[in-house]
C-alpha cells in the first residue's frame, strides 16, 4: 500500500458540512442568550444591513503579546440599523420535543412594509391582510386580545417579539420589510408579556438593545462565489507543475475499497452563500442619523 511521505493537518473544516447554498437569504437566530429572571425585561437581538467597511487604529493592552502597548490597525464593519417596528408577540411552551408556539398576538395597525411580506405580488393584491384581525381591538374593548395575553402569561415559558425593519430608510430597491422574532429575557413571564405589549407599533432603536464597547455575535449569509474547485473551496495544495490533466485537483480521492468516495475528501462545489455565525464582535461606535460627529475619530470629538 502507498503512503504519504509527509504528514500534515487536513485542509478545510468538516464542521461546516454540507457546504450548500443557504435556503434563506438572511441570518436566523437559532439560539438566544440564556434567560436571567433577576434582570429587567430586555430585547436580545437586532437586525441591520451591511453598509460597508473601514479600519480603525487602536492601542493593544495585552501583556505578554509582541504588540503590547503598541498600535494595531483592524478592519471594522459598518452596519445601518434603522429602528425596528414591533408588530406582534409570540408565546412558546416547553414540550418533550422542544418549544411549540401556543398563541400569537398582532398589533392593531401594521405598516405597508410588513404587509408586503405576506404577499407574493403586492401590486395585484387586494391588500386586505389583517383587516379582520384589526377589528378585534374594537370588539368588546379588545377582550379577545386581552384573553390571548392572559393565556400567554398563564401557560408560556418563552416570549418573543415579532419585529420588522424600516427598509424604506435604507437606500435599496426593496420595499418588503424583513421580519424576525426577538426573544425577551429578564423578569417573569407576565413582565415579559407586558413589556412586549407596551412596545406594540413602537420604534425600537439600536441603542436600547446594545451599548458601546459591548461584545456580541453576528449572524448572516456569506457572499456567494458559485461553483468553485477544491483549491479555492477547501484550500488544498496545488499539484506539481507538469501534472497530467490539470493541477488544481486532489490527486487521490480514496482507496480501492471501500469502493466509494468518503465525505471527508475535498470535492468541487458550491462556495459561499452559507449561513454563518461569528462570535465576540466589539461595538466600537453607535452613531446617530444626521449627526456629523458619528463618523469622526475620537481625537476630533
Amino acid at each position: 500500500m502507498s503512503h504519504r511521505k509527509f504528514e500534515q493537518p487536513r485542509s478545510g473544516s468538516l464542521g461546516f458540512l454540507p457546504r450548500k447554498r443557504c435556503c434563506r437569504s438572511r441570518g436566523k437566530v437559532k439560539s438566544f442568550p440564556k434567560d436571567d429572571a433577576s434582570a429587567a425585561p430586555h430585547l436580545t437581538a437586532f437586525m441591520g444591513y451591511k453598509a460597508g467597511m473601514t479600519h480603525i487604529v487602536r492601542d493593544v493592552d495585552k501583556p505578554g503579546s509582541k504588540v503590547h502597548k503598541k498600535e494595531v490597525v483592524e478592519a471594522v464593519t459598518i452596519l445601518e440599523t434603522p429602528p425596528l417596528i414591533v408588530a406582534g408577540l409570540v408565546g412558546y411552551i416547553q414540550t418533550p420535543r422542544g418549544l411549540r408556539s401556543l398563541t400569537t398576538v398582532w398589533a392593531g395597525h401594521l405598516n405597508e412594509e410588513i404587509k408586503r411580506r405576506f404577499y407574493k405580488n403586492w401590486y395585484r393584491s387586494k391588500k386586505k391582510a389583517f383587516t379582520k384581525y384589526a377589528a378585534k381591538f374594537s370588539e368588546n374593548n379588545g377582550k379577545n386580545v386581552q384573553d390571548e395575553l392572559e393565556r400567554m402569561k398563564k401557560h408560556c415559558s418563552v416570549i418573543r417579539l415579532i419585529a420588522h425593519t424600516q427598509i424604506k430608510k435604507i437606500k435599496l430597491r426593496q420595499k418588503k420589510a424583513h421580519v424576525m422574532e426577538i426573544q425577551i429575557n429578564g423578569g417573569s413571564v407576565a413582565d415579559k408579556v407586558d413589556f412586549g405589549y407596551g412596545l406594540f407599533e413602537q420604534a425600537v432603536p439600536i441603542d436600547s438593545v446594545f451599548n458601546q464597547d459591548e461584545m456580541l455575535d453576528t449572524i448572516a449569509v456569506t457572499k456567494g462565489h458559485g461553483f468553485e474547485g477544491v483549491v479555492t473551496r477547501w484550500g488544498v495544495t496545488r499539484l506539481a507543475r507538469k501534472t497530467h490533466k490539470g493541477l488544481r485537483k486532489v490527486a487521490c480521492i480514496g482507496s480501492w475499497h471501500p469502493s466509494r468516495v468518503s465525505y471527508t475528501v475535498p470535492r468541487a462545489g458550491q462556495s459561499g452563500y452559507h449561513h454563518r455565525t461569528e462570535i465576540n464582535k466589539k461595538v466600537y461606535r453607535l452613531g446617530k442619523a444626521g449627526d456629523g460627529k458619528s463618523c469622526t475619530v475620537l481625537e476630533r470629538l
